[in-house]
C-alpha cells in the first residue's frame, strides 16, 4: 500500500511539472499561447491550467496557476509595454509605479483559474452523470468558468486598483476607463471563453484516461 501511494505520489508530481513546462513553455515562446482569430489572438495559455485543475485537483491546479502567474509577472517585467506596471511591481511608466497591487492582479485571478474548473466540473459531473456527452459538457462549462475567471477578475482588479493610472496610459479619459474594459471583457473575454471551451472539452476527455485524479 505504502508503495501504491508512493507510485500515485511520483505520477502526481510528474503530470504537474509536465503541465507547468507546457505553461511555461507557451509562455515564453512568441505567439505559442496565443491563436490568431483575425481581429484579435485569443489567448490560450491559461487552458493547460484549466485542463490541469480539472485532471489533478484543485491543489495541484492553483499551482499550475501560480506558474501562469510567474511567468506573467516575469514577461512583464524582462519585456514590459506601457500597461506592464499592472502586473509587476518592478515597473514604472513616468510617475505611475506598481506594487502590492500588481501581484494581486498577476497571480491570485490565476490560482484561482486553477480552482474553480475543478468544482465547477465536479459539480456537473455529479449533477448530470457521466456518459460521455455529459462529461463533454461539464469539461466544456469548466474551460468557460476558467478563462472568464481569469478575464474578469484581471479587468476588474485593474479598474480597483490601478483605473485611473491605466486610463492615462491608455489614452483614455477617466470617465471611460470602465466601458473601455467592458468592451475588452466582451470582444476578447467571450471569445477566448469559447476557444477554451472548445479546446478544454476536447482535450479534456481523451487525458482523463491518463490521470490518476479521481474525477
Amino acid at each position: 500500500m505504502y508503495r501504491n501511494g508512493t507510485a500515485h505520489n511520483s505520477r502526481g508530481l510528474v503530470q504537474l511539472a509536465l503541465f507547468s513546462a507546457i505553461i511555461i513553455a507557451m509562455a515564453m515562446v512568441p505567439f505559442l499561447g496565443y491563436i490568431p482569430l483575425g481581429f484579435m489572438r485569443a489567448t490560450i495559455i491559461h487552458i493547460p491550467v484549466i485542463l490541469g485543475s480539472v485532471l489533478l485537483g484543485p491543489r495541484k491546479g492553483a499551482v499550475l496557476g501560480g506558474v501562469f502567474g510567474l511567468t506573467s509577472l516575469v514577461n512583464n517585467t524582462v519585456a514590459p509595454n506601457v500597461t506592464s506596471f499592472v502586473f509587476t511591481p518592478f515597473y514604472s511608466l513616468g510617475d505611475v509605479h506598481g506594487s502590492w497591487a500588481s501581484l494581486v492582479i498577476v497571480l491570485v485571478p490565476r490560482i484561482l483559474v486553477g480552482v474553480l474548473p475543478y468544482f465547477v466540473f465536479k459539480g456537473l459531473k455529479r449533477l448530470l452523470g457521466s456518459t460521455p456527452g455529459k462529461l463533454t459538457v461539464s469539461l466544456g462549462a469548466a474551460g468557460f468558468v476558467g478563462s472568464m475567471t481569469n478575464t474578469l477578475l484581471v479587468m476588474n482588479l485593474i479598474f480597483v486598483f490601478f483605473g485611473e493610472s491605466y486610463g492615462a496610459a491608455k489614452g483614455i479619459a477617466a470617465d471611460a476607463v470602465y466601458p473601455f474594459i467592458l468592451s475588452i471583457i466582451g470582444l476578447q473575454g467571450v471569445p477566448e471563453a469559447i476557444v477554451a471551451t472548445i479546446i478544454v472539452a476536447l482535450v479534456g476527455r481523451p487525458l482523463l484516461r491518463f490521470t490518476s485524479s479521481k474525477v
